[in-house]
């Protein structure tokens, strides 16, 4: 029988997409050719991207629905204080795109290390912990969350 799926897949899927994208900019550090350049712009512009929009629903739908539902709520103020030292790294990394220094590269790979610690908190304790809570309805809030995403997403290309 196929499971409907929630907002803890719909988010991990986030975050799968997100690491292909940091295996994918690791894989050109170090050459010089231009083509290579380019592609780790274009790479990192997305990772900023789709993490701010990913990291804007959860702390606008999911952190406060499961805070309202979970009684371990020291999980989802880390989860807060992960969030705002990747915001902090997703806005170096944003200011410096136009001319890419030696700490660029550095930026964007501990960028990947917060966010690898980030999910793996998230998948191990977080969803388990949500999907247990009985309040929680996590079918329709993939949808509240899909929505919100693609609009945050469509946004940030009209700006």
């Amino acid at each position: 029988m196929a499971t409907t799926k929630d907002a803890c897949d719909l988010l991990d899927a986030d975050h799968k997409a997100v690491k292909k994208l940091f295996t994918e900019y690791e894989s050109l550090v170090g050459s010089t050719a231009k083509t290579a350049q380019a592609r780790k712009m274009e790479i990192a512009e997305t990772i900023c991207r789709e993490l701010s929009a990913h990291a804007q629903v959860e702390e606008e739908i999911f952190y406060p629905a499961v805070r309202s539902a979970i009684k371990d709520t020291d999980l989802l103020d880390e989860a807060e204080v992960e969030h705002a030292s990747a915001k902090d790294l997703i806005a170096q990394i944003e200011e410096e795109m136009d001319n890419m220094d030696d700490m660029f590269d550095a930026k964007v790979k501990v960028l990947g290390e917060y966010i690898d610690h980030h999910v793996k908190e998230e998948r191990e304790e977080m969803f388990p912990k949500a999907r247990a809570a009985k309040k929680l309805d996590l079918v329709a809030m993939r949808g509240e969350i899909e929505s919100r995403k693609a609009e945050l997403l469509s946004e940030q290309e009209q700006s």
